[in-house]
């Protein structure tokens, strides 16, 4: 799909990535984003009534996600403004991008929001009236999905063996990547975290029930651990004889983003620096074989990069990460050097709250093209189903 969609710069941010039971277990995660939001839009100066729609995208379900975007825009201040829900797993935010854009036409500004909470996922119960005693089917919907897809009836873990043993990327070659991903992280955290705060909503105050007390303060992201070769060399596989380590997966995680996606002249209006153009190229999605998930994230990659009329050698790459396996194919198939991919950071090590990752991902990326004075990038990640989706954009800096 081609876009021809704009963001104003600045016009986009992140909560810190919280890992799996930590300071956000007990938050509403929609509600947090609309808070979330209302915040980043005023410390923009941003109306919410200038707003004209909504996308909004969410992997697990939460109490009254029905009422979906009308619900939260009501809630940021904007109740006059409404649009659908998206839920594609892992490739939700990059779906939110693509549907934002494609609404774009005379004067519209669609926000797009991404929220999820892995933590305390809802535990759902299935009536079966004509199951033995009329007992039905129990989920519980993060862990049972993580460990288990119904077509090849493996774990996400496992796909990402099958990758790695079917292309020959060994536990050495992950284990350096892993390496090479956290020295990456770590340029974003020196100055005080100056990468982050182009973006992130530092600190962030963590509420009671009620929304009046202060229970906690989040400085940055939390659930990265120290890693180097020694720690990830003493780690055992996930797996009985596998490569994939807790050290080279990602981890479950709660946090949101948004983004306004608009025409050219609304984003220069709304621009932070009307002289920065952030324009959104393309879109494209792509299936892998059946238990083969980190697959994806190449056809998915070079159809985005084809329709935008981009090389691969000639954009900065920011992907979803949720194995190393996933980068190194991706650079093998590409044709380019791992290690440039992934500039300040990626899932791999902050975590992946699913929903809202993509939409990080691609805010680094266009933070990370605004520091370099311009230039294309791609963003590509894979999603559950052994699917993946991929966007590209062009920042100039004029």
């Amino acid at each position: 799909m081609r876009l021809d969609a704009y963001v104003p710069y600045g016009g986009y941010w992140s909560t810190p990535f919280v890992k799996w039971q930590g300071a956000l277990a007990s938050q509403h995660p929609l509600k947090l984003a609309a808070a979330c939001a209302q915040t980043a839009l005023a410390a923009r100066t941003i109306d919410p009534r200038a707003l004209t729609s909504m996308v909004l995208g969410f992997t697990v379900p939460s109490k009254h996600s029905f009422y979906g975007a009308p619900w939260v825009a009501t809630m940021l201040g904007a109740p006059g403004i409404t649009g659908p829900t998206i839920m594609q797993a892992c490739a939700t935010s990059a779906r939110c991008i693509a549907t934002a854009a494609s609404q774009v036409a005379g004067d519209e500004v669609v926000l797009t929001l991404a929220a999820d909470k892995c933590s305390n996922g809802p535990h759902l119960y299935y009536p079966e009236p004509n199951g033995p005693g009329g007992k039905g089917e129990p989920e519980e919907w993060v862990w049972d999905n993580f460990n288990f897809d119904p077509v090849p009836k493996n774990a996400m873990v496992q796909t990402a063996e099958n990758v790695a043993r079917e292309a020959k990327i060994d536990r050495q070659a992950q284990d350096a990547l892993t390496v090479r991903r956290y020295a990456q992280y770590a340029d974003a955290l020196k100055d005080n975290a100056a990468f982050h705060r182009r973006f992130m909503l530092l600190p962030l105050e963590v509420k009671d029930g009620a929304g009046k007390k202060v229970i906690a303060t989040v400085t940055g992201d939390d659930g990265v651990f120290p890693t180097n070769a020694e720690g990830l060399a003493k780690l055992k596989p996930v797996l009985p004889e596998g490569t994939v380590t807790f050290g080279s997966q990602t981890h479950p995680a709660d946090g949101n983003a948004g983004m306004i996606i608009t025409t050219k002249d609304k984003a220069k209006a709304l621009s932070r620096q009307p002289h920065v153009t952030i324009r959104l190229v393309s879109f494209a999605q792509a299936n892998a074989r059946k238990g083969y998930m980190a697959e994806a994230v190449v056809p998915a990659s070079q159809k985005a990069l084809e329709l935008a009329g981009f090389k691969a050698k000639d954009v900065r790459i920011k992907t979803h990460n949720p194995f190393a396996v996933n980068d190194v194919l991706l650079a093998r198939q590409l044709e380019v050097n791992a290690d440039t991919m992934n500039n300040f950071g990626s899932s791999l090590v902050y975590g992946h709250p699913q929903g809202p990752t993509g939409l990080r991902g691609v805010i680094e990326l266009i933070e990370e093209l605004v520091l370099a004075g311009g230039g294309r990038g791609l963003f590509s990640g894979c999603a559950a189903g052994d699917t993946a989706a991929a966007v590209c954009l062009q920042v100039d800096c004029a």
